[in-house]
């Protein structure tokens, strides 16, 4: 089910109901109008009774589906649009009508021209774990393994088999089937099929015998319908994503624990798509209908995903009571990473987030942060009117701080009008930058502030994620709500160890396509039934061995013949699973 973190229906009464709009009559307006002023982003919830039983089952073909044949409860789910804060200010916001709550009265600040003072301490923390992740020299799986590692693939493995069980089916599923199904989804990243049996047919035009001889059709179904994350008996109805709980709470600890320690990160929305015919529609120029799943994340500033949690809404999550729920989700980020040590963090967000008091309150919190904000968050600034500033010179700007916190708020004329506030960087010193004109096409100089330059160059952090995860994201996706959520942890896990391989490996570095390449073929070649190898017979070996794509040299602790030199060896190549010395491993891969 949709829904938002703005409550619309308040200041309506207690018992009073609002009318939704429904999921279908959204996807058939956009089949009838090709243009619309809707601004809003949606994203789709887990239906109300989502730890229902029902909801494991599947409701139909999951190949080439059309928005109509979506099942019921989501087609006549209501839908409501959100602000995705993306775009211009939105002066409407401050013309809401009045509350009826009691309003408590605010002390005044008392806002000076003058540049912050902050008082925060300079960073000097080192990273002993990178350094050692350096030391190891981990191939791809090994950086993927670090996240689902051994004790993530054993609880999915017995979760998916107690709920086989529960359904009266043996499916006796290994960790080794596990990964071959990992391997097949990874994969669809790249290479992808109207029809996933595809991947199984004889025909000559489909056929991936990668694929086939790994794992054989019906078993890859079965364990894919089966494929389950939580126990049924132990579900929290008050969490709309209990289903999935257990997996995000481990991914979340993964991804903490490996996480790059810096100083520079970036709070924001990310989307899990809505696997959909229609989820692409234009509702207008330059902005696309995004249907899905919302996702509050923290990452670093290249883009590493340190934690993340799904957006039920302020009906499941409630916020902060000085806070809105995206602050309140700032304020969670925060405390995570203060799970690692106390030290200065600076955090960078959008104007979705931003307020003064948010500012005061990670100022309290030891944790520096900067970010855009709208006008009706920054409790009455006194700063120039944005039409008055707009007849100035562009790069003009005025600011104002707060002198009992140190709280600087700007504004700064652009192409546009912005406002951004900060506890932790002022406005010196002010710089030259290189904008682009809008009419003539020309490059002209500008005066910049300090906070608007640093906050350009390191929020983009979850923009760099969501690229990554886009350009070879999982395609194969089943009819239950939560499918296509699996294949956005399996992407996001992918990214954060292609991020560690960036940072680890400095001489052989190779991009994300390569590195997911990898780390599909060795689950699909390590990990395949071995009751057909007389069926595979020596041609996948012969193939891959020559490949030159993703081979690594490991060191393995019981010694063996080198397939070379046929003498002792205690390194082999993971992707071809020979014992080979590094003297024999490139003659070895091309003779």
């Amino acid at each position: 089910m949709a829904s938002t973190s703005r409550d619309v229906t308040a200041g309506r009464g207690a018992h009073s109901k609002v009318k939704s709009t429904k999921l279908l009559e959204v996807l058939n307006a956009l089949e009838e109008e090709e243009s619309s002023n809707n601004r809003g982003e949606i994203f789709i919830a887990p239906p109300d009774n989502a730890t229902g039983e029902f909801t494991d089952e599947d409701s139909g073909d999951e190949d080439g589906r059309r928005g109509a044949h979506l099942p019921g409860s989501v087609l006549h789910a209501s839908v409501l649009s959100e602000d995705s804060g993306t775009g211009e200010d939105n002066d409407d916001l401050e013309l809401q009508p009045a509350m009826k709550r009691q309003r408590t009265v605010k002390p005044q600040r008392i806002w000076t021209k003058r540049d912050i003072r902050p008082d925060f301490g300079s960073w000097t923390a080192s990273d002993p774990h990178i350094e050692d992740l350096k030391s190891q020299e981990l191939s791809p799986v090994g950086l993927f393994e670090l996240f689902f590692d051994e004790g993530t693939i054993n609880f999915i493995v017995n979760e998916t088999n107690r709920y086989a069980w529960q359904k009266n089916v043996n499916l006796s599923l290994t960790a080794q089937e596990l990964k071959c199904v990992l391997g097949i989804l990874i994969l669809s990243g790249y290479i992808s099929y109207p029809r996933r049996r595809m991947f199984w047919e004889t025909s000559p035009d489909s056929h991936h015998h990668l694929v086939a001889d790994a794992i054989r059709r019906d078993r890859f179904e079965l364990i894919f319908s089966y494929l389950h994350f939580a126990d049924n008996n132990e579900l929290d109805e008050s969490d709309r994503f209990a289903k999935v709980r257990p997996l995000i709470v481990r991914m979340n600890c993964n991804f903490q624990k490996h996480a790059p320690l810096e100083e520079f990160y970036s709070f924001g929305e990310s989307m899990c798509e809505y696997f959909g015919h229609r989820g692409s529609k234009q509702l207008h120029e330059g902005k696309p209908m995004r249907l899905g799943y919302k996702i509050w994340c923290g990452t670093t500033s290249r883009g590493y995903l340190v934690w993340f949690e799904p957006s039920q809404g302020t009906l499941f999550t409630k916020p902060d009571r000085s806070l809105d729920l995206g602050g309140s989700m700032v304020i969670k980020f925060v405390d995570a990473l203060q799970e690692r040590g106390f030290l200065p963090y600076h955090i960078f967000f959008d104007k979705v987030f931003t307020s003064v008091k948010l500012m005061s309150i990670l100022r309290k919190k030891g944790v520096k942060a900067t970010g855009t904000v709208r006008e009706y968050r920054t409790e009455r600034c006194p700063l120039k009117d944005p039409k008055e500033l707009k007849k100035m010179k562009r790069g003009s700007f005025d600011y104002k701080v707060d002198e009992s916190e140190e709280i600087i708020v700007c504004r700064w004329h652009d192409s546009s009008v912005v406002n951004i506030c900060s506890n932790a960087v002022g406005i010196e010193p002010v710089r030259l930058t290189s904008r682009q004109s809008g009419a003539a096409k020309t490059r002209t100089q500008v005066h910049q502030p300090s906070l608007v330059k640093l906050y350009q160059e390191k929020v983009r952090g979850v923009g760099r994620m969501d690229q990554n995860i886009a350009k070879y994201k999982v395609k194969i996706r089943g009819m239950k709500w939560y499918s296509s959520f699996i294949g956005y942890v399996i992407d996001a896990a992918l990214n954060n160890a292609w991020q560690l391989h960036r940072i680890c490996c400095q001489d052989a570095q190779v991009d994300l396509l390569a590195f997911r390449r990898y780390v599909a073929c060795v689950y699909l070649e390590s990990n395949a039934d071995t009751s057909s190898q007389g069926r595979r017979s020596r041609r996948l070996e012969t193939e891959s061995r020559f490949d030159m794509i993703g081979h690594w040299i490991i060191h393995q602790d019981k010694r063996t013949r080198c397939a070379l030199c046929h003498s002792q060896t205690n390194t082999r190549c993971e992707k071809c699973q020979k014992g080979v010395h590094a003297k024999c491993f490139r003659e070895y891969h091309i003779r």
